[in-house]
């Protein structure tokens, strides 16, 4: 190896022996360039050590609060066979989980980011194309050498991968990066089958990289609560809820989202599942204001907001945007009805959502049963290292009165 090397100060390496994947800029001590490098670049591999200089592993460098992410633990090059074990790895969890080679199943999660020991790297696969997503412009600049780990890895299990990182970049200020094939040419939209339900699947022009993988399970948990119900699916985008509830038997089914594209995609993705359906409807709308303009009531209410915080700053309006939202629902829903609601905003944790939610219910006056916590399934793994990865929290509740 010869990379830069990033030497912590003292005592501040013993979150990496733990093996948590980042090191904070405060840190650092001192910077330590090779012969060939005249300053450290945005992206670059660098070895990290401690103030002993003993290696703690290689991760990207970046601008900002978080410096480095490590890739790994050990002492090693990052070369073409890296990237091979990395990918294959993530494979074989894929595959014992009954995700890769599915017949029911042909679109999940490969490579969860730090949950699979690559932060800033997100992999979706949607039947035969890979979706590659770079958080960071270390994972940008190895695309090439990921692109070939998967074609080696998957064989004749891939005919295309497509970068969509552009927009991740983009807001990161990084500039240059362009969407596109990196292998192959797959005609999108496609369609794949989710517990053998269809969804028409946009990686090239849909939001994240086509679909949300990570409701997988909670969709599933829905037809438990759908039969004979009269079902809302509140920012429904591409109404993978309401596939769901309409396949379990709900009689009657309303999906609503801001956007027109959306409502057109929700629209169309029940159609290819059922044909044309009379007890669906749709409506291209703000949650918010539709839920004040109803009269409607329901018996089973899904909230899966997008994330409401995306930084500690936005952290307090984030939790009155979640209350508004819930109690507004608590206020509508049946005697004994079910509502299903979400937080994917990583800087709302767990324990919070939850009380906010709490607050929401006792605003509205009605009382509430926990029946179910829900989380991100299993292809987003969730290292023990870095609790942090567990950004999707969701509640199934129960309003007895």
């Amino acid at each position: 190896m010869n990379y830069p090397t990033i030497v912590l100060k003292p005592k501040r390496s013993e979150s990496l022996r733990r093996r948590h994947p980042w090191v904070f800029s405060g840190a650092i001590d001192k910077i330590l360039l090779t012969e060939e490098e005249e300053d450290l670049q945005e992206g670059d591999l660098v070895e990290v050590v401690d103030s002993n200089e003993k290696p703690l592993g290689v991760g990207h460098f970046a601008e900002g609060s978080i410096a480095v992410r490590m890739i790994t633990f050990k002492n090693e090059k990052i070369d073409e066979s890296f990237w091979e074990q990395k990918i294959q790895n993530a494979y074989n969890l894929r595959i014992e989980l009954q995700l890769a080679k599915s017949d029911i199943t042909t679109c999940y999660r490969l490579i969860h980011a730090e949950g699979d020991g690559l932060p800033g790297l997100i992999v979706d696969i949607y039947d035969k194309v890979a979706i590659v997503q770079a958080h960071s412009l270390g994972f940008a600049n190895s695309l090439q050498h990921i692109t070939t780990a998967i074609k080696t890895v998957m064989s004749d299990c891939i005919r295309a991968v497509y970068s969509k990182s552009q927009k991740t970049l983009h807001q990161q200020g990084e500039i240059g990066v362009e969407d596109g094939y990196l292998y192959g040419n797959e005609k999108s939209p496609q369609i794949v089958l989710e517990n053998g339900l269809k969804f028409e699947i946009d990686w090239i022009n849909g939001q994240k990289t086509g679909f949300f993988i990570d409701q997988r399970l909670n969709r599933e948990l829905l037809k438990t609560y759908s039969r004979g119900k009269k079902v809302l699916n509140t920012f429904c985008y591409s109404g993978g809820f309401s596939v769901y509830a309409l396949a379990a038997g709900a009689t009657e089914v309303h999906s609503v989202d801001s956007s027109a594209k959306a409502i057109a995609l929700a629209d169309r993705n029940v159609e290819i599942n059922f044909g044309k359906v009379k007890h669906h409807q749709s409506f291209a709308k703000d949650t918010l204001k539709f839920l004040n303009e109803t009269t409607d009531t329901y018996d089973t209410i899904i909230l899966d907001p997008p994330a409401y915080a995306k930084s500690k700053s936005a952290q307090h309006k984030a939790i009155q945007g979640y209350k508004r939202l819930n109690a507004k629902a608590f206020s509508m829903i049946k005697k004994g009805g079910i509502l299903f609601t979400f937080s994917c905003s990583q800087v709302v944790d767990r324990k919070l959502f939850e009380n906010t939610i709490m607050a929401a219910a006792i605003e509205a006056k009605r009382n509430v049963k926990v029946l179910h916590h829900l989380s991100q399934p299993a292809d987003h793994p969730v290292s023990i290292f870095h609790p942090e990865g567990e950004y999707l929290k969701g509640l199934v509740l129960y309003v007895e009165e």
